[in-house]
């Protein structure tokens, strides 16, 4: 039975929820787009003044397609940047043996000056690690990452920079700001929300008749970014951040992969730790960051895990090196890792492509969710002419697919064709769906679909971020499901608050401090932001059950357009 208590004190979690993948639909009016022009009737100051008001409205943007030239543009500088991670350029040569990391200080409990400055080592090269390493640099501190992977290879298509996070590198360095928004595609000048995903109709006839396809909500985020001061959301492929910042945020050769954390020993207060790489490898620092993903290696000696707690986390840097083989056998480690590390499996597996398609809707349409029974679709514009998808279907943990063969050479995509059926007698619960997804599925390469199992975890309030002069970030901290589009933007918002909490330390003795307060200011925002993430995916996926009742559905509708503003009000914060 359908418990409607537990729905209205999520609402506000949906709502937030309902932006899922989502690359919010702002639209900075001081910066031109670099892969759409827009216009709008009103000037600049009279859209300031009208956002200051919650009852505003603005103008639509009028949408101008992208040029030949963008389409090639973004799609090169992608194929470009994936050759360099692939080829691991900017990372530390296999052969280099004189890295400030592998002798201590000579004095290592100390005051920190210009000249001994902190020193500090960070494990994973993911968005987390690689953020926190910028941000530490800018302060003047010595950084190194550890990256375990043997191939620096992103996993997944592009990813949303919202308009806290893009807040956030605009302070720790604008180059690395003004690089990411030049790459960066607006979506501000489409309609995004929810779609009913197929033909649904309401108990007893009481009430309106859904057609597949039909929106449901359609939501502004335009005016909390301009409301907070924020620039505008942008969405940026994965590989392509990653080189902006280890060409523009950190030294050359920071990164070092293929080093896997073993263990670490702390000193005493002030003293620093000893780090032991699984290779043999011994590194000292002042200060160690896990920024190593949901099955940290870092988090689970600094909470006293497992021993089979940790693991490689299909995201981040390591993720898109996995092969086929290697990613149905992580499928089944993590069923196990999960119980050790104290994570929890979502009840969704999630399918996961970027298609070169120029979608049917993209004039009208920038990001649309198709609800389901126990399933739901997502696709967002990825820029240049690309579309990223993403199928949660509900199901048991450790699932994989049938392996190819002659009689059935695709099964991902014949499961997801099965699954999302358009046509009669539809899906196995008997619904048609609507066409959207079959267009974006038929459009899309066997080899080119990834497929994990989501996990994330309750808020650590009491086992805390932080341990002596240890620290975790990221999914290492507060893993979330991908409702919010905030993984990556909390991770952002850490790597920034950790660094300014550093850059306080006087002494090497203060360093536990420091940490300290780094993980009070962080805790409350990513645990609201968590829950919020949790709630909105598991009502999504139930969401139609809603629809069956009078007055209900179109209630619970309402709400949902009407408290999106303040939702996005708390996530486009300039302050964190």
């Amino acid at each position: 039975m359908v418990n409607y208590t537990e729905y209205a004190l999520a609402l506000l979690a949906f709502t937030s929820g309902t932006s899922a993948f989502s690359i919010g639909p702002n639209v900075n009016v001081n910066v031109k787009s670099t892969s759409t022009s827009t216009s709008t009737s009103k000037s600049t100051s009279t859209i300031r003044s009208s956002a200051l008001s919650m009852s505003s409205v603005l103008d639509a943007p009028v949408r101008t397609p992208e040029s030949a030239e963008r389409v090639a543009e973004v799609r090169d500088r992608f194929k470009a940047a994936a050759r360099d991670a692939a080829a691991a350029k900017g990372c530390a040569s296999p052969d280099q043996t004189d890295e400030w990391w592998r002798t201590p200080e000579d004095q290592t409990n100390r005051e920190v000056t210009e000249d001994r400055p902190l020193r500090v080592i960070i494990t994973g090269g993911g968005v987390a690690g690689l953020v926190t390493a910028a941000a530490c640099h800018a302060k003047g501190m010595k950084v190194a990452i550890f990256e375990q992977a043997s191939q620096y290879a992103p996993y997944g298509g592009p990813i949303q920079i919202q308009s806290n996070a893009l807040r956030a590198l605009e302070r720790i360095n604008k180059d690395v700001y003004d690089e990411i928004r030049k790459a960066g595609t607006v979506t501000a000048d489409r309609v995004s929300g929810l779609k009913i995903g197929y033909k649904k109709g309401v108990f007893m006839n009481l009430g309106r008749q859904y057609e597949k396809g039909d929106w449901l909500v359609k939501f502004d985020t335009l005016q909390p970014a301009l409301r907070a001061g924020l620039p505008a959301t942008v969405v940026v492929d994965r590989p392509v951040i990653q080189q902006i910042l280890i060409n523009n945020g950190i030294p050359d050769g920071t990164v070092r992969i293929k080093s896997r954390i073993k263990n670490y020993e702390e000193l005493g207060q002030g003293d620093g730790l000893k780090i032991n790489l699984e290779d043999g490898t011994t590194a000292y620092a002042d200060v160690l960051v896990g920024a190593d993903g949901i099955w940290s290696s870092v988090r689970r000696q600094m909470h006293g895990l497992d021993q089979a707690a940790d693991g490689v986390a299909a995201s981040g840097a390591a993720g898109g090196a996995l092969t086929e083989g290697e990613a149905r056998k992580m499928t089944k480690d993590n069923v196990l890792m999960a119980a050790g590390a104290n994570r929890r499996f979502s009840g969704f597996t999630c399918y996961a492509a970027l298609s070169e398609h120029r979608a049917s809707n993209i004039e009208e349409v920038s990001y649309q969710i198709l609800l389901g029974k126990d399933k739901y679709f997502v696709s967002t514009d990825g820029g240049g002419e690309r579309q990223q998808w993403f199928a949660l279907i509900r199901e048991p943990a450790g699932g994989v697919d049938l392996e190819a063969t002659p009689d059935n050479p695709n099964p991902k995509l014949r499961r997801l064709l099965e699954e999302f059926n358009n046509e009669e007698p539809g899906d196995q619960n008997g619904d048609v769906w609507d066409d959207f997804a079959h267009e974006l599925f038929r459009a899309t390469k066997e080899e080119d679909i990834k497929r994990r199992d989501l996990y994330d975890g309750a808020p650590l309030l009491a086992q805390g971020w932080n341990k002596g002069q240890v620290a975790i970030c990221g999914d290492a901290a507060h893993p979330m499901m991908p409702n919010l589009g905030q993984g990556g933007c909390q991770a952002t918002e850490d790597g920034y608050r950790l660094a300014e909490e550093l850059s306080t330390v006087k002494h090497t003795k203060d360093i536990e401090g420091a940490l300290s307060t780094y993980y009070k200011k962080r805790i409350p925002r990513t645990t609201i932001i968590q829950i919020m993430a949790q709630l909105g995916s598991d009502l999504l996926v139930d969401f139609d059950k809603m629809m069956t009742i009078p007055l209900v559905g179109p209630f619970f509708l309402t709400m949902t357009q009407l408290s999106m503003p303040f939702i996005l009000a708390f996530l486009y914060t300039p302050e964190f």
